[in-house]
């Protein structure tokens, strides 16, 4: 294939807002919208593949310079579209001053999802294929749960799961009061029943103490794992909740490197791997992650990004499930289809799915 078919021509960016959006909040954080960033790359023969971010509310203007920033620099040199290593080598040693974890690197990974979608299109094959892989079909598990949620709301929620065939859901926790944490995990059970698995999520809301006496308060109900029950750099306090309690510990979303990965397989208190595909960079980081902790026996269950990481998964030796919410599916053109709770990944070219351009404003 030549240059000619494979340069980039352009870059655009969007802002979009989930047809579901309203406000929500966990034990950390209230989220006032669901609303994403798009990139679009063309090549000078007219392939666009896309890539986005969920932004939520948070520092537009930041988040609109960095990816300003990114557009001005691939614009003015001459990438092709499968230079994804070359071009995020590049570009971090233009933008090292100011730092690169961070926005930097959700722009890049933006970018590297939108390559990786430009370059399959290209090749008329799904993303998966371009490496070896298994397509076999992916558990996936029900999320929200969210704090802010009425008694009624949570429990319309984990129905409407169970009854679309999700055989689990996660639950947020961390409330200022450990008892609507308690009653609440009680109440799914008693709504869900005993063969549908639970599990729950605190942001990092929690200490020690806290997370070891909500484990023990609820540990009768069968909680599956307990995801991010507190700060992700208290790598001591993971290890000794995963020693006073045996529960099965996952993180990883809040993650631009595989450090805390590392740290956490050391002390074995780490059971669940859970990388977030813009915050680590993009497919390739995302995949060298996954490959360490399949070198330690510990599965990979990606953060929020089902569309992408459900492909990925295939590609992976140690797949364990995908997280799915449902807020892309009303702005893009192929929702993903779950079936009984499992998803396969898209067969259609690139990442297999479109975001709508109705639903879609440029940033100029």
């Amino acid at each position: 294939m030549g240059t000619k078919n494979t340069s980039l021509r352009d870059m655009r960016i969007y802002r979009a807002t989930s047809s579901l959006s309203r406000p929500i909040a966990d034990a950390t954080h209230d989220i006032s919208k669901i609303a994403f960033y798009v990139l679009e790359v063309e090549t000078r023969e007219g392939i666009v593949g896309q890539g986005y971010m969920l932004s939520f509310h948070y520092s537009p203007l930041a988040i609109e310079g960095a990816l300003k920033d990114l557009k001005r620099f691939v614009r003015e040199r001459d990438y092709q579209a499968y230079e994804t290593l070359q071009l995020q080598k590049d570009y971090e040693a233009e933008s090292e001053y100011f730092g690169i974890p961070g926005l930097q690197r959700w722009a890049l990974a933006t970018l590297n999802v939108a390559l990786w979608d430009a370059w399959a299109r290209m090749l008329g094959q799904p993303v998966y294929r371009l490496f070896g892989c298994s397509r076999k079909k992916i558990p996936v598990y029900g999320s929200g749960g969210w704090i802010s949620y009425s008694d009624e709301e949570l429990l319309e929620e984990v129905k409407e799961y169970q009854k679309r065939g999700f055989q689990a859901v996660k639950i947020k926790v961390g409330s200022p009061d450990q008892e609507r944490d308690v009653r609440r995990l009680h109440l799914v059970r008693e709504a869900v029943g005993p063969g549908m698995k639970i599990m729950m999520d605190a942001n990092q809301g929690m200490d020690v103490p806290s997370s070891i006496s909500l484990i023990e308060r609820v540990k009768h109900l069968g909680i599956h794992w307990f995801e991010e029950p507190v700060v992700n750099t208290d790598f001591e306090g993971y290890a000794l909740i995963h020693q006073k309690t045996g529960i099965s510990l996952a993180m990883g979303e809040r993650e631009y490197s595989a450090v805390a990965l590392r740290e956490l397989i050391g002390r074995r208190a780490l059971d669940l791997w859970q990388p977030d595909l813009i915050r680590l960079g993009g497919v390739e980081a995302w995949r060298d992650s996954a490959a360490l902790a399949a070198a330690y026996h510990i599965p990979v269950l990606p953060h929020y990004y089902k569309d992408y990481d459900i492909p990925l998964l295939a590609t992976v030796s140690m797949p364990y499930g995908a997280e799915s919410f449902d807020w892309i599916d009303g702005i893009i053109d192929r929702p993903m289809e779950i079936i009984n709770g499992y998803a396969l990944p898209r067969e259609g070219e690139g990442w297999g799915f479109r975001f709508l351009h109705q639903y879609m404003t440029e940033v100029e």
